[in-house]
């Protein structure tokens, strides 16, 4: 199916261009979320006569995301979660915990704004990509850790996940038993 683009789509192409979708991509995503109108004749006389208005109002979102990506970029957030002395969750952090987590610092974010190629399933310091706009994405740090004290130490740069291993010093009977074995040899 063809459609004309009403404003950038990634991995497609930009405003106003003609591009060749598969049917169920138009049908279920572009079309409903008023990213693209079917290629007839009718919606390009259409499109061309709305096209100035179109690009204002992108032009308009544009600056709003700018202006909140410079205040969210390189933001840290933490996530307190249960996890094995391995630094594995038990659980997982997905999108929506990070929208929820901006939007209480107070941004605007939904949760399909949030880049999130696979769940975070460890503990750790991720970097992840929140897309405010399609031409505007910020950078978050999400720190995930078992408590508050854990998410200090790892934002100072410790790493939690490795396993601590101690080494335990002989008791004083031991010591004079083994200074017995010795003399007696």
């Amino acid at each position: 199916m063809d459609v004309i683009l009403l404003e950038r789509v990634a991995k497609l192409g930009q405003m106003g261009e003609i591009v060749h979708v598969k049917n169920g991509y138009a049908r279920n995503f572009l079309l409903p979320q008023g990213k693209a109108l079917r290629a007839t004749e009718a919606n390009k006389k259409h499109f061309e006569s709305q096209k100035v208005h179109l690009e204002a109002r992108n032009l308009e979102r544009k600056k709003e995301a700018d202006v909140v990506a410079e205040k969210l970029n390189g933001q840290s957030f933490i996530v307190v979660r249960q996890a094995g002395e391995t630094g594995q969750l038990y659980g997982s952090v997905s999108s929506r915990d990070i929208a929820e987590l901006v939007a209480e610092a107070g941004f605007a974010v939904a949760r399909n704004q949030v880049v999130l190629d696979h769940p975070i399933k460890t503990i750790g310091l991720h970097e992840v990509v929140v897309a405010l706009h399609p031409e505007v994405e910020s950078t978050v740090t999400i720190n995930v850790a078992r408590s508050a004290d854990e998410a200090e130490r790892q934002a100072r740069g410790e790493d939690l996940t490795v396993r601590e291993t101690f080494e335990l010093e002989p008791l004083e009977d031991e010591e004079a038993l083994e200074a017995e074995g010795e003399s007696e040899e």
